[in-house]
């Protein structure tokens, strides 16, 4: 196939740079724009970065001397210029939604990482392996738009990307009722590092500004349906959660606690574990994990250091079910959040929307 031409605006934050990472050497796209503030716009890439390339793989020697575009002011030469674009802008929610419809009015697609349209009700946020049927609402947001190509895709928050995975085989055969959830996430999920935020080295932080909000309520867009031209929101399960920020660079862990309708038996859960299996697996896609999850029979595992790079960061991680006092079963998860949880996420978006024919022109 021939490969798709594609841009990053925001390229030069922690996620920005995941996606330049990611996109360097992809089998189907073609990294062909950087874009970013206007302090950056005029640079080469490396120039822009200076000394702030915070992941922790080197930056593409392709990318180096890319010279960087504004994304606000040249955005329909971006647009003419790029089959797609990768949205991880960091701008108020107002200036990210007013950017990106633009975008889209462009006729240029957007696959964003950002939260500013999750809760527009004709955009998909999606998990691939989760609900890939909410994409056919793309077909009534162009028309709100008045677009023949354009539109916008979202994904989720980054910590629901370990815990919802692991719910959502056992969802609706057993009558998923209720949720406990308490996530403790690395510090690059606020674009940090070590060196950046050294007040996190030996400390835990018990408050994340939003994200429990996101975590009770975003499971359930995800878990809703399309209807009338837009997405409507699953009544239950009834979730709870607290999220913590703690001294790790990389990796969002998850204490679930759940309840069903109808308890399933342990060898029930692990079983639909074992085989579940998404859309993104049945097509292949390049960046799809071939064991989406994977289950720990070690007490003491999954481990954030061991266990974020399975299935090339793309894979989600569970261990320690067992039963509990006061809900049916408690089990812990892992992912990882900059990949499976931010531009990985992204980039199997793209490969989705692109096998399914949604960038075509």
């Amino acid at each position: 196939m021939k490969k798709l031409k594609v841009g990053v605006i925001g390229g030069t934050g922690m996620v920005g740079q995941r996606f330049v990472s990611l996109l360097a050497e992809h089998p189907w796209f073609d990294l062909t724009v950087i874009a970013a503030s206007a302090r950056s716009a005029g640079k080469t890439y490396e120039e822009a970065i200076g000394d702030r390339w915070n992941i922790d793989v080197p930056m593409p020697d392709m990318a180096r001397s890319i010279i960087v575009k504004d994304a606000t002011a040249d955005k329909e030469a971006i647009a003419a210029e790029v089959d797609f674009v990768f949205s991880a802008v960091d701008m108020k929610k107002d200036e990210i939604q007013a950017l990106e419809e633009a975008y889209a009015k462009l006729e240029c697609p957007v696959v964003s990482n950002n939260s500013a349209h999750r809760w527009t009700p004709d955009v998909p946020m999606v998990v691939p392996e989760i609900n890939p049927e909410h994409l056919a609402v793309i077909a009534d947001q162009r028309k709100r738009l008045g677009t023949k190509r354009g539109f916008i895709a979202v994904k989720s928050n980054c910590s629901l990307q370990s815990y919802v995975p692991a719910l959502h085989p056992l969802k609706d055969e057993f009558g998923l009722e209720k949720v406990l959830v308490c996530t403790y996430q690395a510090i690059s999920g606020a674009g940090k590092t070590f060196e950046s935020w050294p007040e996190m080295v030996d400390n835990v932080i018990p408050y994340i500004g939003g994200e429990e909000e996101k975590s009770e309520q975003e499971p359930l867009k995800l878990w809703g349906r399309v209807e009338d031209g837009v997405i409507k929101t699953a009544e239950s399960p009834a979730i709870t959660a607290q999220c913590l920020r703690v001294p790790c660079s990389n990796g969002h862990m998850a204490a679930v606690f759940c309840s069903f309708a109808k308890k399933p038996t342990q060898e029930e859960i692990l079983a639909r574990w074992a085989d579940f299996k998404g859309r993104p697996q049945e097509l292949e896609l390049p960046s799809a994990p071939k064991q989406f999850l994977q289950y720990f029979e070690e007490d003491n595992r999954p481990q954030t250091r061991l266990d974020r790079m399975r299935e090339g960061g793309m894979g989600v991680n569970i261990g320690r079910l067992r039963p509990d006092t006061q809900y049916d079963y408690k089990f812990v998860c892992l992912s990882h959040n900059t990949l499976r949880g931010a531009a990985g996420g992204a980039v199997l978006l793209a490969e989705l929307l692109t096998a399914e024919g949604y960038f075509d022109r």
